[in-house]
């Protein structure tokens, strides 16, 4: 998946539970009701549902139930720029100007573009991590 619609898709959620959510939300409306015109009633929508449902899961400490939801805003995201790749930068802007910004200090260190690659051979293993990483082996 795009690094671009994986950091988009988890600060959009991260930043519905913020206290400046509602301008966010009307900046990320007002972006899509111009790329998307058709969707953005629906969007505006999903938007207000998903913000309620993340902050009941934020509170229940339910990690599976936030995951989820990033994983439907990173789909949505993706299917977005998959129709329309020349949308990739006024994403990337919105991100930077609108949605990071309203994030909380320790959530907006992860919230930068991030690439990592790496390589094993044999038998060696590679474990890579943009945030928590938690590996048992038996």
């Amino acid at each position: 998946m795009d690094p671009i619609v994986m950091t988009a898709g988890t600060a959009l959620v991260s930043a519905m539970a913020t206290d400046a959510w509602q301008q966010t939300r009307d900046a990320v409306v007002a972006w899509w009701r111009r790329v998307h015109p058709q969707q953005a009633e629906a969007v505006d929508s999903e938007l207000e549902e998903v913000r309620t449902r993340i902050l009941t899961v934020r509170q229940a400490q339910d990690a599976a139930g936030e995951a989820a939801l990033v994983s439907d805003w990173r789909h949505r995201l993706s299917l977005l720029l998959h129709e329309r790749p020349e949308l990739e930068g006024e994403l990337r802007r919105l991100l930077d100007q609108v949605i990071i910004p309203v994030l909380p200090p320790r959530e907006q260190s992860w919230a930068g573009s991030q690439v990592l690659r790496a390589s094993a051979s044999g038998e060696g293993r590679v474990y890579q991590a943009g945030r928590d990483q938690h590996i048992t082996e038996r």
